[in-house]
């Protein structure tokens, strides 16, 4: 009898599936491959070390694809590679911290794509105030974007060091809010505004 393409689905019980389902679905959302959530949920359910070839088969994954995957977490600091004892064989375990897995993509990722934008917004309207023909409206328009971008900036970097997130700025600049608004909103994020 040939052997399969692929390997056969362990068994699970049936939470387990649902979990590691649950998060990969989630990952992909996020533009990252879906095996690398549910990589990362497998060993952070178990919470033990696993061996490249238990990742393989508890995921049914090859064995080029359990490689790929768990160097691609390292890259991210969401898994890390260790070795117990004098066991020669390297295993891997997830980043139990959530927070701090949550806080190192948004600063790999996210992070630098809103500086980049944020930088490229604030050359667009260095550019925008020195055009004769911008109108008036433009300029404010390319201001606002600006604005946005900066509130976004600054709320990730407030996140990535406190682990708070106020999304007040960015409602604000989204919307414009006026006065009254901006007070509420400061409420509820905790701050006092006058």
């Amino acid at each position: 009898m040939p052997e399969p393409l692929s390997p056969s689905k362990p068994e699970r019980p049936a939470w387990e599936d649902l979990a590691l389902e649950a998060v990969g679905t989630v990952i992909e959302f996020w533009g990252f491959k879906r095996n690398q959530g549910r990589v990362w949920a497998l060993l952070y359910l178990r919470g033990q070390a696993l061996s490249a070839a238990q990742i393989q088969h508890g995921l049914a994954l090859s064995k080029g694809a359990t490689s790929v995957l768990v160097r691609e977490l390292e890259h991210w600091g969401v898994l890390r590679r260790v070795r117990r004892g004098s066991d020669r064989t390297w295993r891997f375990e997830a980043e139990q911290d959530l927070m701090a897995m949550v806080r190192r993509v948004l600063e790999h990722r996210e992070g630098t794509l809103v500086s980049r934008v944020t930088a490229d917004l604030a050359r667009a309207e260095a550019l925008v105030r020195q055009d004769r023909a911008a109108t008036p409206e433009v300029r404010a328009r390319v201001g606002r974007m600006l604005a946005l971008a900066r509130a976004t900036e600054h709320a990730l970097d407030v996140f990535r060091r406190t682990a708070h997130l106020d999304a007040a700025p960015v409602v604000e600049a989204l919307v414009g809010a006026p006065a009254s608004v901006r007070r509420r909103l400061a409420r509820l994020a905790g701050r006092s505004e006058g």
